[in-house]
């Protein structure tokens, strides 16, 4: 029953402001309202699907010019508080990547700098844009960044993912950081969330310059598309899975382009369930409330972008290669000592990763905060239920 209702479920969701580092100790928090009005009557708008992520069947290794919007296009309102600049920077894989700058307004001397990604399959107009600026707010210089081959970012085919590149895009916008004048290149942090909580606690293992991480909403995508969620995969499902992705690139080269999929392949009564839209364009009646959360935000005008892969389309399906044997979790006990702050919703179906990772990590200066009534996509964006007060006291913390 229980792997029943896992499957099932799995199944549903792919239908003081500028203050000075010297004084970080004496930082005056400034309070970030509450949205949940404006949250409730966006999500009341179903917003039809756009033709923007039509390079899903792209050409393979087709490479675009980078283009970059200029207008505010983010679900969230601007801050007055905080000067803001698109900006670019390359991987060490030769990947251009698009990203947002906050900066605060009133900020003086070396600022310490965190950079933000998340959710997998979001991009940073979303709910990582919003972490960076509130985190902004508090005094940090802050870069949120869209992923290689998403969003404004490069890579080609589109819509693709890698665990190791995607953890490298982490390292890259610290060496962004790195280079302007008003940061203290020693007092770097990193911010995940969700898919990218996963990546940014993978890169902080190997990047020593990353002196404090943070995820919200915890999702280790390795293991999730790896094991199924809950790990309800059996030997016989891995097996099957493992199959039909070796099925689908012999169609990718006898085709010539990319074609849609899920990244975590659903397997039901062991037949493998496949599908073009990570989301349906319309809720059904019915749906799955695991599916109805992610909908909620990624298909109305709460949370929806164009440029999103959650919110218009699916991955490329083959994507998932690349995380079916490569883990997250191999190294965080190198983490130690430096400082994490685990944050997840008491009612997230994701709980169970930010539980697991925190008694993976080893050393004393780790923490876990369970958000009292929080769902997963809870901690997306509403600002009364995501505790900035205390990732912002963290990152004061242990950036100084």
């Amino acid at each position: 029953m229980l792997r029943k209702t896992v499957v099932a479920t799995t199944v549903a969701m792919l239908t003081g402001v500028g203050v000075n580092m010297a004084m970080a100790a004496d930082y005056q928090y400034v309070p970030i309202p509450s949205n949940a009005k404006a949250v409730t009557e966006k999500q009341q708008q179903v917003i039809p699907t756009t033709k923007a992520q039509a390079k899903i069947n792209s050409p393979i290794n087709q490479p675009a010019k980078l283009q970059l919007t200029s207008e505010w296009d983010k679900v969230f309102p601007k801050s007055e508080n905080v000067d803001h600049r698109k900006v670019t920077f390359v991987n060490r894989y030769g990947i251009t990547l698009a990203a947002d700058l906050y900066i605060p307004k009133n900020g003086k001397g070396k600022m310490a700098a965190i950079a933000v990604a998340g959710p997998f399959g979001a991009v940073k107009e979303q709910v990582s844009g919003l972490y960076a600026q509130s985190l902004a707010e508090q005094g940090f210089v802050t870069l949120a960044f869209d992923p290689s081959y998403t969003g404004e970012s490069g890579g080609e085919p589109r819509n693709m993912a890698s665990p190791d590149i995607n953890t490298e895009d982490f390292s890259a916008a610290v060496d962004f950081l790195g280079t302007l004048e008003n940061v203290d290149r020693d007092n770097n942090g990193l911010m995940g969330i969700c898919g990218f909580g996963g990546r940014a606690l993978s890169d902080a293992a190997m990047d020593k310059r990353v002196k404090a991480v943070a995820t919200s909403a915890l999702y280790d995508m390795s293991r999730s598309i790896g094991q199924g969620l809950n790990d309800y995969y059996t030997a016989d499902d891995r097996e099957k899975v493992l199959q039909y992705l070796a099925e689908q690139r012999w169609a990718a080269v006898d085709r010539g382009t990319t074609a849609p999929g899920y990244h975590e392949v659903p397997v039901v009564d062991g037949q493998i369930i496949t599908g073009d839209r990570i989301l349906p364009e319309v809720a059904p009646a019915d749906m799955n409330p695991l599916g109805k959360e992610f909908f909620d935000f990624y298909r109305t005008a709460r949370g929806y972008h164009a440029r999103s892969v959650n919110s218009t389309t699916a991955w490329v399906d083959t994507m998932p290669y690349g995380f079916m044997n490569f883990s997250m979790d191999g190294h965080l006990d190198e983490i130690a000592p430096r400082a994490v702050l685990l944050v997840t919703g008491k009612n997230a179906h994701s709980r169970y990763m930010s539980e697991d990772v925190m008694k993976a990590l080893k050393g004393n200066n780790k923490e876990l905060v369970v958000v009292p009534g929080a769902t997963h996509v809870d901690l997306y964006d509403k600002t009364d239920v995501i505790p900035f007060k205390t990732l912002a006291d963290f990152f004061h913390k242990n950036l100084k």
